[in-house]
């Protein structure tokens, strides 16, 4: 696997989302908290180069936080254009 050790990912855990207005967020100080839309019982989101990979739990590894996967979603078959059999025919 000496081919992929080059090989950099961009990987983000998504833990939710929200919506304020820019002034809003331009008020916030230190200490402040953003109200998120998930329960602390739902999964993360795992996004490798901004494309959802994955899904997982937040887990406690002593003073640090990690991820555990919980499920590794399939990616849809590319849809290719259809191949037709035999040498190609010049018109």
């Amino acid at each position: 696997m000496t081919t992929f050790d080059d090989i950099n990912v961009d990987i983000s855990v998504v833990l939710g989302e929200s919506e304020m207005p820019v002034h809003q967020l331009l008020r916030m100080g230190r200490g402040a908290v953003i109200d998120l839309d998930v329960s602390e019982d739902d999964d993360v989101r795992i996004l490798a180069n901004n494309t959802l990979v994955a899904k997982g739990q937040v887990v406690m590894l002593g003073e640090r936080i990690g991820i555990s996967i919980t499920e590794v979603l399939m990616r849809p078959p590319e849809t290719r254009p259809m191949r037709t059999e035999g040498p190609l025919q010049r018109t």
